[in-house]
């Protein structure tokens, strides 16, 4: 009876390892399956005279193949790639989308409209250069509301797809705490319920590609996750994730992620805490770097918008009259108050743009310790601009330096904090509003006649008007009395006192400033003047009809796309500047996410070597263990006719 019992037991023993490989061949291709082997133990041996007899073999356990280490590492590794994979795809589509170059892009409209001043500087009175150019105009707005649409578009959909990975996160936690109580339940038996473990861990894999997680083990076989420091799974009890605007500064238009625990209330995550997941890198481009393209194009609409209106304001039209807006005037938006302000909804800041050449590309941060004293923080590059209330150094000051005019309403008190986003919509609102070609204001509103009787080499450079009309100033008389000095005509000269003398340098402008903001012009001659020389600065609608044929004031405006305005750059190469810091951080985050996919692939790789299923291999432990069980199968038969012999003697 011992040969057949071992025979049996081996029998049913093989048995199991060939389900148990015929298991793992049909799970080949399942996502999280573990490669699951046979752990055999022999009997312990029966005594007899000669020895200890084996009594057969027995299935001990049927372990699962993984190891926690190389899961931990690439479940990490996968979330980190997920998040970089995120913000790539994002930033490629802002890239193409809005910052692409080529000649449907903003910025060929924007050359093409300062490129069509040329035109009407050369011929003031051709309505059809004035025509194009006006069209350009038109066009140049269009496309900065069409790419401000685009930005909103693309808003939308990370905001969709935020929502949708909030569903996602939420689904799995409750997945893996009914799992997680699953398996308490099954382990009471002693034995690991394989395939459950395997579940589980694929919805942790599953949860990272949303957010990174840490995973704490327990006594009993659950496992506690955690996002960032918060539990989103305890035992068997799972929180909830949300997305929603920035508690500080409601109306912000930044998005956070919440932390809800079970009857609790929400809390913020700190981004630098999530770490990875596709959320993760979608949160980024979000409130980085979208905020930032919003931040760019704002800038450039105000830009163009302000210095633009006020070149024109300053020349004539072809009617005689001063020059008006030629696009929308763009209106800044109140700073936003903190919540929960110590003053309340008493206290305010009110902005407008002070010098548009001054404008940085950011969002503020307004922070008061003290009644009129505290910090502003430029969101941007993160520099700090202390300001005390004393003289020179008020928050107006600071600002002004920022380009901004600042009115603070009520009594900014201790604790309070304000967000200034001054360029974040302007974009939107660029509208041309000049369509009739003869309201080009192409001519200056002042003129310069050389003395008849000049008998030096003295030549008109340039002449530019301050202030339209040029108020008291003109006409002023410049009287040359050598090569290098002059005197004014404007000045009052009460004999015996003589006039005063003013210094001359060929191709230096001679300005007439009376008020701030200016008022009057400036004048740029070259050549060496004679004694008695003149030259006479007037109001050009004294001068008859010639204002028609003078393009004094568009060839300032021509002059204005060479000149510094974004950061140092000219307002001509504004919008190549800001394609190529998004070209930047395209190439930046396309090589941030090959290295993190590789990395990710390789522990993948890694994990799956210990934990995957070889054909090959479980092919040839087929037939390995086929021939053992039709070797039991044959060891109970020989038992089977060694015990028939018996019985036949016996009888």
């Amino acid at each position: 009876m011992s040969l057949f019992n071992i025979g049996v037991r081996a029998l049913q023993t093989n048995q199991v390892v060939l389900q148990t490989t015929g298991n793992n061949i049909a799970n080949v291709n399942t996502p999280g399956y573990s490669r699951q082997t046979v752990a055999l133990q022999n009997l312990p041996g029966q005594f007899t005279g000669s020895g200890f007899i084996g009594q057969g073999v027995q299935v001990q356990a049927i372990v699962r193949n993984q190891s926690d280490m190389l899961t931990r590492q690439a479940t990490a590794a996968a979330a980190v790639s997920a998040a970089d994979a995120a913000r790539l795809q994002n930033l490629q589509r802002l890239q193409d989308n809005v910052f692409s170059g080529g000649d449907n892009g903003l910025g060929a409209a924007i050359n093409d409209m300062m490129n069509a001043l040329s035109d009407v500087v050369s011929a003031p009175t051709d309505l059809a250069a004035r025509t194009v150019t006006l069209t350009r105009m038109d066009e140049t707005a269009t496309r900065m509301r069409s790419a401000s649409d685009q930005l909103d578009q693309i808003a939308a959909s990370v905001q969709s797809d935020l929502d949708t990975g909030v569903k996602a996160v939420n689904d799995l936690a409750s997945q893996i705490a009914r799992l997680n109580e699953q398996i308490v339940r099954a382990q009471g038996s002693g034995k690991a319920p394989n395939d459950l473990l395997d579940q589980r861990d694929q919805a942790i894999r599953n949860l990272n590609q949303y957010v990174q997680t840490t995973q704490v083990p327990a006594d009993d076989g659950s496992l506690s996750v955690f996002v960032g420091n918060q539990p989103l799974v305890l035992s068997n009890t799972a929180a909830t994730l949300s997305v929603g605007d920035a508690p500080d500064f409601p109306g912000s238009g930044q998005r956070k992620l919440f932390f809800t625990a079970a009857g609790g209330t929400a809390q913020v995550l700190d981004e630098q805490a999530i770490g990875g997941g596709s959320m993760a890198g979608q949160l980024k481009f979000y409130n980085n770097d979208l905020e930032d393209a919003r931040n760019q194009l704002g800038r450039m609409a105000l830009g163009l918008t302000q210095t633009l209106n006020a070149q024109n304001h300053l020349g004539l039209t072809l009617d005689g009259k001063t020059g008006g807006d030629l696009f929308q005037p763009i209106a800044l938006k109140d700073a936003i108050a903190g919540a929960g302000n110590p003053s309340g909804a008493s206290a305010g800041i009110g902005l407008a743009v002070a010098d548009p050449a001054k404008l940085k590309a950011s969002a503020y941060t307004v922070t008061f310790t003290a009644a009129g004293v505290g910090t502003v923080v430029r969101q941007s590059d993160g520099v700090a601009l202390s300001f005390d209330g004393t003289t020179g150094n008020t928050l107006q000051d600071v600002l002004r330096g920022e380009g901004l005019t600042a009115t603070v309403t009520g009594s900014p008190q201790a604790g309070d904090k304000f967000l200034i986003q001054p360029v974040h919509d302007a974009a939107g609102q660029m509208q041309a509003l000049v369509h009739t070609p003869s309201q080009l204001a192409a001519a200056n509103s002042v003129n310069a006649a050389m003395g008849a009787a000049n008998t030096g080499s003295l030549q008109l450079v340039s002449l530019q008007a301050l202030s339209n009309p040029p108020g008291a100033t003109v006409p002023v008389t410049l009287t040359f009395t050598g090569p290098n000095t002059y005197t004014r005509s404007d000045d009052p000269a009460v004999p015996p006192a003589l006039p005063t003398t003013y210094s001359y340098v060929s191709g230096q402008p001679i300005s007439y400033d009376s008020a701030v903001p200016p008022t009057g012009w400036s004048v740029t001659l070259s050549g060496t003047p004679k004694k008695d020389d003149t030259v006479t600065v007037g109001d050009a609608l004294a001068a008859g009809d010639y204002f028609q044929r003078d393009a004094g004031n568009a060839k300032a405006m021509l002059a204005l796309r060479d000149a510094p305005m974004f950061d140092g750059a000219p307002l001509s190469d504004g919008f190549a500047s800001a394609m190529a810091q998004v070209g930047t951080r395209t190439q930046s985050a396309q090589f941030a996410a090959q290295t993190s996919s590789t990395i990710a692939a390789n522990l993948e790789s890694d994990r799956t070597a210990v934990s995957g299923v070889n054909l090959d291999e479980e092919a040839a432990k087929l037939i390995q263990y086929q021939q053992a069980y039709q070797a039991s199968a044959k060891m109970i038969q020989v038992a089977q006719t060694v015990f028939d012999s018996l019985l036949q003697t016996m009888g």
